[in-house]
């Protein structure tokens, strides 16, 4: 296992690397912006990545909460994901990703090969409220970084495989569209909230 963690960490460490470009980028889009929604496929080039520091945080969450079923919305490149293979590798979990951009999701299967955990990862592509669509196993974690209109909608379709453990990371918790969805989970008394990186991240749990 010891060898098969170094090779997911250099195989993040390339991407990272290469995820340095993505200023420009998203200066472009925004540019693009001024006259013109943005979609999707707008960033089809674009890393839009978790933290190096997040990426830690995942593996010590899935660590500590021996965190078997994570379900990903927004793989991009596979950075997250490889962090959440990583945390799996350490108590025999599995991921379940939806990608929309086929592009990217090709780039990011590439990735979990070279990392060596395309086994422990099952990546769909397409709009998440379809490839999630029927999920019928437990969640123990889910973790929400992709569109953000879709946070909430994602939300209520998975929350039947929610469970006493599960717990929900929402990545981007600081834009707007992040705080509507907040705010209508904060209506069900049943889900506490626990505020990181200066509210980027909110862990979203089951109340005891």
């Amino acid at each position: 296992m010891h060898l098969q963690k170094i090779r997911v960490e250099q195989t993040i460490n390339e991407l990272f690397l290469d995820s340095k470009k993505d200023y420009f980028r998203i200066i472009k889009g925004a540019a693009k912006s001024i006259f013109q929604p943005l979609q999707p496929h707008d960033f089809e080039n674009v890393y839009l990545s978790i933290s190096r520091e997040q990426g830690i945080e995942l593996i010590e969450l899935i660590r500590k909460h021996q965190i078997k079923n994570i379900v990903e919305f927004g793989t991009s490149f596979g950075i997250s994901t490889l962090y959440l293979a990583q945390g799996a590798l350490e108590t025999n979990g599995s991921i379940i990703t939806t990608e929309l951009v086929e592009s990217k999701a090709k780039k990011a299967l590439e990735n979990f090969k070279n990392a060596g955990v395309d086994d422990r990862i099952e990546l769909r592509v397409g709009d998440a409220l379809e490839t999630l669509k029927g999920h019928k196993d437990p969640i123990d974690l889910l973790l929400l970084d992709g569109w953000k209109d879709l946070y909430l909608p994602l939300f209520k379709m998975m929350e039947p495989n929610f469970h006493a453990e599960t717990i929900i990371y929402v990545d981007n918790a600081d834009m707007s569209e992040c705080r509507n969805f907040l705010q209508v989970v904060s209506l069900d008394n049943r889900y506490k909230f626990d505020y990181l990186h200066n509210s980027k991240v909110v862990l979203i749990s089951i109340k005891n």
